[in-house]
């Protein structure tokens, strides 16, 4: 078993002054563990072979070597350092950093290259490049256009090998690799070892040194994961209630399909809240525009699927949420290192609708090895207080600096005019802070039960919902938007009538206030609904002379809510034959 090397601090890795001097532009004190692993082997020229997770740093690991190997001397440019990764996000990324570790150097000149983008570009950059950053199949193109030549490459780096093989590019990777010169050092970095992995360690690597770096110690270490347990209509507003809360400046929100994507980002958007969506159906313009957007703060929400946010790296994601649960243990894994980088500290919720999603939430924790704890979804008085507390310190912060005397004097104005110090300061707040209402009602975990019979006989009240038999609204729909909503049981709720436009629902009387706070934005049959009390005056001459298109029971009754009775479907039906 190998034996780590203690991460220590990178002025003990003796890197070219330029190069620390651009980490010490950018923070950082102390590698990685990977870093101080794979850096000093890298730089002796052995094949290396790399099992870490994403969010370790391993992007700095190999691309500090590699800005060390280039000859900047050369007459004519040739391609040195070759890396190839799955996806255009981590091209970028990649570029990137190696831009930011080398600004200080000169004739240092990386050019990414991937697919969705203009070739023309790409192979006039080409005619320049010292090193080559792309995925396996726009890497192809060049290839076969010729022009992209690789006899010079000194060094290769397969960065996430075991989702490039998962994704389909084994034989461009090993066409790809057979084009460059056999003394080529080649570094492997994958997060699995595959059978399919190691046929490419023993083909194309000689005496690999490993480096390992634990799941555990990479992806679970720094962040905090906790989960909410809410009824199914109401993880959009448990979601919404969180971000409130918590009020991250940067965060993710992972769905399982496109569609839901699409429609948690417009729910978002129309609460006044900043989002954009990452999903395969974008153009590449598109995703690259979503992604500079989130890097720079112009957005602050990024709701993404799990393929289409693989290879993201955004350091300062404060949270990830987690809208449905993940569909395997390896995307829960890569979900929560989007946060967490680098030994950040990160935090993560996960949106559970049911014990069957909890149990499957479980089984992924004990397979990660790791505790998720369920937490209570924020009320809107929490919400509140937590919004009073910050502005509280921000207030505090402002009373210890310097106070400006023009502000100094229009308090005294104001105290000339009569208004108390009191005042004066509330009305300032209300000014600054000015906070929003937040129109969503609080979700409580505990249901009520209501006892019947009749020494106990229940008191109904009538709520009217705005949705009928026009929408194809049928019993069964109205109790399950009420009880996932509400803290009502099914067996709570008394006599419902449906209408062509309109349904009225008997029910508690005790929670009738409750369970109308509570169906705001609800939807019945995918139509948005409002609810309001039945005002039994006005409306009831109404609804009499509607009657004879009213389904009227008591749920859940297995009775046929048929709008004719049996009695008339038949004499109707005898008539026709006659």
């Amino acid at each position: 078993m190998e034996k780590k090397i203690v991460p220590t601090t990178f002025d003990a890795l003796e890197l070219d002054p330029r190069i620390q001097r651009a980490i010490d532009d950018m923070g950082f004190e102390k590698p990685t563990e990977i870093q101080a692993q794979a850096i000093p082997l890298v730089r002796t020229g052995k094949d290396i072979i790399g099992r870490s997770q994403t969010g370790t740093g391993k992007t700095m690991a190999f691309a500090i070597p590699a800005a060390e190997t280039i000859d900047t001397n050369e007459e004519k440019p040739t391609v040195q350092v070759l890396i190839m990764l799955p996806t255009r996000e981590l091209a970028l990324q990649c570029s990137d950093e190696i831009k930011r570790l080398t600004k200080f150097m000169n004739g240092i000149r990386p050019v990414e290259v991937y697919g969705g983008a203009p070739m023309d570009r790409q192979i006039t950059r080409l005619k320049r490049a010292n090193i080559v950053i792309g995925t396996p199949g726009r890497i192809m193109d060049h290839l076969r256009r010729k022009t992209l030549k690789l006899n010079n490459v000194k060094l290769v780096v397969l960065d996430e090998a075991d989702e490039m093989l998962s994704m389909g590019f084994k034989e461009d990777m090993e066409t790809i690799l057979r084009e460059t010169p056999e003394s080529r050092q080649t570094v492997l970095f994958s997060a699995t070892m595959p059978p399919s992995i190691m046929a490419i360690t023993d083909e194309f690597q000689k005496n690999p040194h490993v480096v390992r770096v634990s799941r555990k110690e990479v992806t679970l270490d720094n962040i905090v994961q906790n989960y909410v347990d809410v009824p199914m209509g109401r993880k959009l507003d448990a979601l919404k209630l969180l971000l409130y809360y918590y009020h991250p400046s940067l965060s993710m929100v992972f769905c399982n399909t496109k569609k839901m994507v699409d429609d948690v980002t417009e729910a978002l958007n129309k609460s006044g809240f900043n989002a954009d969506s990452l999903h395969g159906d974008l153009k590449q313009s598109q995703r690259t525009t979503v992604m500079d957007r989130f890097r720079n703060g112009a957005t602050s929400i990024l709701v993404a699927t799990d393929v289409a946010a693989r290879g993201i790296d955004v350091n300062d994601v404060e949270f990830v949420f987690n809208y449905d649960i993940p569909q395997n243990n390896e995307y829960y894994v890569h979900r929560i290192g989007r946060t967490g980088r680098i030994g950040k500290a990160g935090n993560t919720v996960t949106i559970c609708s049911g014990r069957r999603q909890v149990l499957s939430l479980m089984d992924i924790a004990h397979a990660v090895k790791s505790k998720i704890t369920e937490i209570p979804v924020p009320t809107s008085n929490d919400i509140h207080e937590r919004m009073n507390e910050k502005n509280a310190e921000r207030v505090e912060a402002a009373l210890s600096g310097n106070i400006g005397q023009h502000y100094v004097n229009m308090v005294n104005l104001l105290l000339e005019k009569g208004y108390s110090l009191f005042d004066i300061a509330a009305a300032a707040l209300q000014m600054n802070f000015n906070e929003k209402e937040i129109k969503i009602a609080d979700i409580k975990k505990e249901r009520k039960q209501y006892s019947k019979g009749k020494n106990n006989p229940i008191d109904f009240t009538k709520i009217v919902l705005d949705i009928g038999r026009s929408s194809h609204a049928a019993p069964n729909h109205i109790v399950a938007s009420i009880t996932e909503r509400s803290l009502l049981h099914g067996s709570d709720i008394g006599k419902i009538e449906i209408y062509d436009d309109s349904t009225v629902v008997a029910v508690p009387s005790s929670s009738v206030n409750e369970v109308i706070d509570q169906m705001y934005g609800a939807k019945v049959c995918g139509k948005p609904v409002k609810t309001r009390l039945f005002e039994e005056n006005r409306q009831q001459k109404r609804f009499d002379g509607k009657k004879q298109n009213r389904r009227s029971d008591k749920f859940p009754s297995k009775k046929s809510y048929s709008s004719r009775s049996p009695k008339k479907s038949h004499t109707a039906k005898s008539r026709r034959k006659g």
